[in-house]
């Protein structure tokens, strides 16, 4: 007698099975494994992205835009008495968050008493506890 070295049927469907779990596993935790990335970008640009802007704007200015004048002063300037030492434009657009919102700003921060507070309202799109911000 020869000996088969083929797969039997059984092996064949037990790999078929594992194959399919995985898959199925990977599909349904989609969203978790590309939503901690997004949230890492928001967090990192909240942190750095905005730093040097807003440093330079508060050089020329002598303080951070307001909240009302939000990051659009970066852009245009917001006038008032020292619009002459306005010397922008700081940044080329207005970013959107990796969820395609606006990001926030306040200044004076509620979070960063010193500063101002910079932050995406993260993927749920509304102001919450999960907040990603500069705090």
């Amino acid at each position: 007698m020869k000996s088969s070295r083929a797969f039997s049927l059984i092996e064949m469907l037990v790999v078929i099975a594992i194959m399919g779990m995985l898959v199925t596993l990977v599909v349904f935790n989609m969203d978790s494994i590309f939503g901690s990335n997004q949230k890492e970008v928001a967090k990192q640009f909240v942190n750095n992205a905005l730093e040097a802007p807003l440093f330079s704007y508060k050089a020329n200015m002598g303080s951070y835009p307001t909240t009302q004048q939000g990051l659009k002063a970066l852009l245009k300037s917001p006038g008032g008495s020292n619009s002459e030492q306005w010397s922008g434009p700081y940044i080329k657009k207005l970013p959107k968050d990796p969820w395609k919102n606006d990001y926030q700003y306040e200044f004076p921060g509620k979070k960063n008493t010193n500063g101002y507070d910079l932050y995406s309202f993260g993927p749920d799109g509304i102001k919450s506890e999960d907040d990603i911000g500069n705090w």
